[in-house]
């Protein structure tokens, strides 16, 4: 039989009840450890109840130690047991129990990291509308993951009617929508590199039109995208390096020649 704290002490040491709450654990682990042999403690009380040593708690402390690295009952049982010389394990087997718990606990990090990654990634994908899984915006956009600059694009334009209407869109595009998207703006990331590798002034005529086909190209896709919005996110292609990153490794100076198209467009709009 056992007690808690509340039972008597008649001999050395600290009460079931005690240790339990002391060491953060249950009375029913502590009879656990003693049942399997782990932590068996050194006295009784005249009635029978469990009493535990400095001895015992020293033990204990090791054990949930062990425990706290993740080491399974029968694990910690053979680092405690006696050796040969009446002590605990010998090092070498703590050393080698040890690394095989760290490579254990690196495989399961870098699971968990990947879950992580995952969730994180369905979550902004859901901030933008996009109804897709990480495997499948990892297949449309490859290293092009359109969802790293969803918490920046939320603040800065989250609540502008562009982008509600982007999100409301993007909600209703599955993984093929979204395959034709990304096949029309690469066509016409290539339209804009092609004209300026072969010399054409950004104001002329087929820099003008590319421009245009790539305004209509935003409206028919995101949101109605106006010539003077279209300006602003022209200005954005050099002003903030990530756009101008994107085009110029097209070719060098590709975002401010596209920003160029764009004015260009949009004066020819509106005159």
């Amino acid at each position: 039989m056992d007690g808690s704290a509340g039972d008597g002490t008649d001999g050395g040491g600290l009460p079931v009840g005690e240790v339990a709450r002391l060491a953060g654990v249950t009375v029913r682990t502590l009879h656990h450890y003693d049942e399997i042999g782990l932590l068996r403690p050194g006295g009784r009380t005249a009635a029978g109840y469990r009493l535990y040593d400095e001895t015992d708690l020293l033990r204990l402390q090791r054990v949930l130690a062990y425990r706290e690295l993740g080491f399974s009952l029968e694990e910690v049982a053979r680092l405690l047991a006696p050796g040969a010389g009446g002590g605990t394990a010998s090092p070498d087997d703590e050393l080698a129990l040890l690394r095989r718990q760290r490579d254990q606990l690196v495989a399961r990090i870098e699971r968990l990291r990947t879950v992580l990654l995952a969730v994180e990634t369905t979550m902004e994908a859901r901030t933008m509308g996009i109804e897709l899984t990480p495997q499948e915006i990892l297949e449309v956009f490859g290293d092009d993951d359109p969802t790293q600059y969803a918490d920046e694009a939320a603040e800065r334009w989250g609540d502008t009617d562009a982008y509600k209407q982007s999100q409301a869109r993007a909600r209703s595009y599955g993984k093929a929508d979204w395959a034709r998207m990304k096949a029309e703006q690469e066509a016409c990331t290539a339209a804009y590199a092609d004209l300026f590798r072969a010399g054409a002034a950004a104001a002329g005529s087929e820099a003008m039109d590319a421009a245009e086909a790539h305004r209509q190209l935003i409206t028919r896709w995101f949101y109605d995208c106006d010539h003077t919005m279209h300006r602003g996110l022209a200005d954005m292609y050099v002003e903030d390096p990530r756009f101008t990153a994107h085009y110029d490794a097209h070719a060098p100076g590709l975002a401010a020649w596209v920003r160029n198209a764009v004015h260009a467009n949009a004066d020819r709009a509106q005159s």
